[in-house]
C-alpha cells in the first residue's frame, strides 16, 4: 500500500495537496493546526494512492514528509 506522512507541524492549512492528489485522498482533518484552521490528513482505504508525490512537490512548507510507493 502506497502512503504519505503528514507533519501536522508544518501544516499552513493552504489546502493545496488537497486539490492536487489526483485520487481525492487528502482532506481537512480535525486538528487545528498554527493558523487557527484545520491541517490536512491522508485517508485510503482502498489503496488508491500511487505515490505520486504531487501532494509532497505542491506542498510549499514541507509538510508531506514522506511519500512511500509500495513495490
Amino acid at each position: 500500500m502506497s502512503y504519505i506522512k503528514i507533519d501536522n507541524s508544518k501544516c499552513k492549512s493552504c489546502y493545496l495537496c488537497i486539490d492536487v492528489c489526483p485520487h481525492k485522498l487528502i482532506k481537512k482533518s480535525k486538528i487545528i493546526g498554527k493558523t487557527g484552521e484545520y491541517t490536512v490528513e491522508f485517508e485510503d482505504n482502498e489503496n488508491k494512492c500511487i505515490a505520486c508525490a504531487s501532494c509532497a512537490y505542491m506542498c510549499p512548507d514541507n509538510a508531506i514528509c514522506e511519500v512511500y510507493k509500495n513495490e
